[in-house]
């Protein structure tokens, strides 16, 4: 068989979204599967079960990657490497890098209780790395230009990520006297504070409005990967913010990747208006058409892990900016999308349709 991938965007249904990619890819005669993020608790049996289903049952997960700690995305892998066979485990850990940490934090005098306190703040990442050395498993960093398989990742560099988990101070210490649970950050509980005073205003093509406030310190901390297979480009965020991707852009020319021009888009942490901009889309995907194009007439895909229940994602403003780039524009929303080139064929799979245009966003 010749060069091929599919990329499973499993649907994570509860009322907030999640995240859940399994792909399975084929170089030079090779086959490889690569899991990216596992949901909630709950998902984890299903991300097993599509592998086992449309993978061929395979005789191991080569590469899996949590891209941040946030609970919506790391919580199901547990279930991955547990029941699993897996090659390497790709995360960052804030714990290894106490003895840098320990003089910026200015209410820490003792390492061992930072690194304490720090896997208390992310449990998550923390039960990840417990399974993996209960069972072999080889944890990886993952900063940028490091290769995950075909991947590589453009972000975080570990400058940055050094930064984001200053700028977090999510600590155990920190999470308990603030009253604040382990897997949210306080960006996305203003998020939820302010999210029903969102007023919706028409807009005519083309125009674009985010707000200036940034994503939690915790998404900017995700993995981001690129890989160019079987003749496209295929960019994964996980729930990375403006400075991730600014990140990709800078780093673009290393990783052999021309920009603008994307074939395969996940939009960041499914479709917040707060990890995008006007500018990085453009430098990203391509300016703003100036038209609405043609049914069919698409430039690329764009693919948003979206709950059904999730009231609040995609925005509709990320929805447009999508659009107005040209992309065929999907959602996950009680199903599994699969995007690919060369795949075998799945009996039963039909195309989604693009996502309707929104004439109007929030303000």
């Amino acid at each position: 068989m010749a060069d091929f991938f599919e990329i499973d965007f499993l649907d994570v249904e509860t009322k907030k979204s999640g995240d859940a990619i399994a792909l399975r890819y084929e170089r030079n005669g090779q086959q490889y599967v690569h899991v990216v993020d596992g949901g909630y608790l709950e998902t984890g049996k299903r991300v097993l079960a599509h592998i086992a289903t449309h993978y061929g049952k395979p005789p191991q997960i080569d590469h899996v990657v949590a891209t941040h700690p946030d609970g919506d995305h790391t919580a199901g892998l547990r279930q991955v490497l547990e029941d699993y066979p897996v090659a390497n485990l790709w995360m960052n850990r804030p714990w290894l890098y106490a003895d840098v940490l320990l003089s910026r934090f200015a209410r820490y005098t003792n390492k061992g209780n930072l690194i304490h306190d720090l896997k208390l703040a992310y449990p998550n990442t923390t039960a990840l790395e417990e399974i993996a050395i209960r069972k072999g498993i080889p944890i990886r960093e993952a900063f940028q230009g490091a290769y995950i398989g075909a991947f590589v990742v453009m972000a975080p560099t570990w400058d940055r990520y050094m930064e984001k988990v200053l700028d977090s101070e999510k600590t155990g210490r920190v999470a308990e006297v603030a009253g604040i649970k382990a897997n949210q950050s306080v960006a996305d509980i203003l998020a939820d504070v302010f999210a029903s005073a969102v007023n919706l205003v028409k807009s005519a093509w083309g125009g674009e409005f985010f707000p200036a406030g940034g994503t939690s310190a915790e998404n900017e901390m995700s993995i981001v990967q690129y890989a160019f297979l079987s003749g496209n480009k295929i960019v994964l965020t996980g729930d990375t913010g403006r400075e991730g991707l600014q990140e990709l852009v800078n780093y673009a020319p290393n990783a052999g990747l021309v920009l603008p021009g994307v074939d395969r888009f996940q939009v960041p942490h499914h479709g917040s208006r707060r990890n995008v901009s006007t500018e990085l889309l453009d430098q990203i995907l391509g300016q703003r058409l100036e038209n609405k194009p043609a049914d069919g007439a698409t430039k690329f895909t764009a693919i948003v892990s979206s709950a059904k229940e999730d009231e609040d994602h995609p925005r509709k403003a990320v929805v447009r900016a999508m659009h107005h780039r040209g992309a065929h524009v999907v959602s996950t929303e009680g199903r599994t999308v699969s995007t690919y080139n060369g795949a075998p064929a799945r009996s039963g799979w039909t195309a989604i349709p693009n996502m309707p245009y929104p004439d109007d966003q929030e303000d």
